[in-house]
């Protein structure tokens, strides 16, 4: 069983790095200012449901292949930059009405929800990250140190999925305020691509 005080220690670093600015609650800020609070709440599930992938793959051993493996580790931050570059893409081609086309109907909840998934389980900067982070609360005299690693990452996954909701219905208020406005939501469409853009672009650049 993990102490008491290790815990809270654990969950206030946990809390702490959620709410420092990075590609998640960007994508979150982003997602929510474009779409409403609905959306965010959606795509912030999806990335903290993406975070059971990385924190199985730590608890299994497997994020180490991706700190040693060049090419896994290429391959997908290559997929993850290429989904952020199509949303960018979207965002880009998208008018007043927040949609590609003329159907401005809402986006699916799932879709919504698939596109948190996708954001964290193709960043593998988030598995480097869950391997060289988690460890280090985790004691083998303790117990089963898989165990503790699976319950330190849900005790993350509750931390990131509190900020990120206030992020979503916080920027979901102010989105849905400016949306009122034909110039103010093309600029926000304008805004989110960039920000798209340069996620995509850090994720590429990025290393093991």
């Amino acid at each position: 069983m993990i102490p008491l005080d290790v815990l809270l220690l654990f969950t206030a670093a946990s809390l702490a790095l959620a709410i420092s600015p990075g590609p998640d609650n960007l994508f979150v800020l982003a997602q929510s200012a474009l779409h409403g609070r609905r959306a965010g709440l959606l795509v912030t599930l999806g990335l903290c449901t993406g975070l059971f992938a990385h924190i199985g793959a730590v608890a299994l051993g497997v994020s180490a292949l991706l700190k040693t493996s060049a090419l896994a580790f290429t391959v997908l931050k290559a997929v993850g930059a290429a989904y952020l570059l199509y949303l960018a893409w979207q965002a880009f081609r998208a008018g007043a009405s927040g949609s590609t086309g003329a159907d401005a109907t809402p986006r699916p909840g799932w879709a919504l929800y698939g596109r948190g998934i996708v954001m964290n389980v193709t960043n593998p900067k988030v598995a480097i990250f869950f391997l060289a982070f988690l460890p280090q609360f985790a004691d083998p005299a303790r117990g089963s140190v898989a165990v503790q690693i699976v319950l330190l990452g849900l005790a993350f996954l509750l931390s990131a999925l509190l900020v990120f909701s206030l992020i979503a219905t916080g920027a979901g208020y102010l989105g849905e305020r400016l949306q009122r406005s034909p110039r103010a939501q093309i600029a926000l469409n304008r805004l989110a691509g960039t920000v798209f853009v340069l996620l995509a672009g850090k994720l590429a650049l990025s290393r093991a």
